[in-house]
């Protein structure tokens, strides 16, 4: 009897773990394929508003010492202005001097209240100005063969040291993604308000969103520190070995993710995306931004090395709140 259950338990044994096994093999080279995803990264600039907008007051002293002199009323402010309207004409004189007098005070007051709570009278910018956030993704297939490539040669050649060379990264992105129309697959995005001093937070946070879904950036330049990884040799699936045209041709799952962050001075805002018309005018707006209202950038790009694939189960597990357009 315990000879025939030990017969009958062995064979259960053995094929429990030969199952486990095959399970534990299997996840293991699915965590694999989620990590293996590369990335490649531009981005600089910096949350100080440009010395152009700050403001500072200017007084005017006369040559000869006291008073104020205000330009275009051609006289001193103080006893020199108003004493001939007061010995001359009479009460009219008089009373024309007190209105200019109480017209400037009051100019004077209020240029100091604008300079002491840091506004800036040429632009509207204050010490502390509103910064629009935003960020714009796209997912395209692999078959757009010639994007990453041309991402490849912005992140090369970029001067993101400069606010005109930051912008310029940023058309340029914008022209290789609207380029490829027919590849175009998910979107979306959005802009975030907040001040100045918070905006940094805010887009730095954005961007360490997207960074961390990257195993690793092969191709990076950030202020002008252009950094690339050695190339590595892709091990090709099971299936790639069974089928040779696979390794020259993407797969149809398989797809490249593009996002753009821009940290804009002022009111900045891209359409809710629901519609390749929609990703079209943001991808318009976005690459329009010009370099004096244009804080900060990152283009971020996955897959970025040769032979990386984003499978549609990557999508979904990493970009969930992408749209289909």
């Amino acid at each position: 009897m315990r000879k025939k259950l030990q017969q009958t338990i062995k064979p259960l044994l053995k094929t429990f773990f030969v199952l486990s096994l095959v399970l534990a093999m299997a996840l293991g080279h699915a965590d694999g394929a989620l990590a293996a995803r590369s990335g490649g990264r531009i981005g600089g600039g910096s949350f100080r508003a440009p010395s152009s907008r700050t403001y500072t007051p200017r007084t005017y002293a006369p040559p000869g010492g006291g008073g104020y002199y205000a330009p275009g009323y051609g006289g001193g402010f103080g006893f020199p202005f108003l004493i001939p309207f007061w010995g001359i004409g009479g009460g009219f004189g008089g009373l024309f001097s007190i209105l200019i007098f109480l017209a400037i005070a009051n100019f004077l007051v209020q240029s100091f209240r604008r300079a002491s709570s840091g506004e800036v009278e040429e632009t509207g910018y204050g010490s502390n100005p509103p910064v629009s956030v935003t960020r714009l993704q796209v997912g395209l297939l692999a078959q757009a063969r010639d994007l990453q490539p041309e991402l490849n040669r912005i992140a090369e050649a970029a001067d993101t040291n400069s606010p005109e060379g930051r912008a310029e990264v940023l058309q340029e992105a914008s022209l290789a993604l609207l380029r490829h129309p027919e590849y175009w697959v998910y979107a979306g995005g959005g802009t975030q308000q907040a001040k100045l001093n918070s905006a940094e937070g805010q887009f730095n946070r954005l961007a360490l969103a997207e960074r961390s879904k990257f195993s690793e950036e092969t191709l990076s330049n950030v202020n002008n520190q252009l950094k690339a990884a050695l190339a590595k040799e892709a091990l090709p699936a099971a299936d790639e070995l069974d089928n040779p045209t696979r390794l020259i041709s993407e797969g149809p799952g398989e797809y490249i993710i593009v996002t753009l962050l821009a940290a804009t001075l002022g009111k900045f805002e891209i359409p809710k995306i629901n519609s390749t018309d929609d990703l079209r005018q943001a991808l318009r707006q976005i690459g329009g931004i010009p370099s004096d209202k244009l804080l900060a950038i990152e283009v971020l790009w996955t897959p970025q090395a040769e032979g990386d694939v984003l499978t549609s189960d990557d999508v979904l597990a990493e970009y969930s709140d992408l749209k289909l357009v």
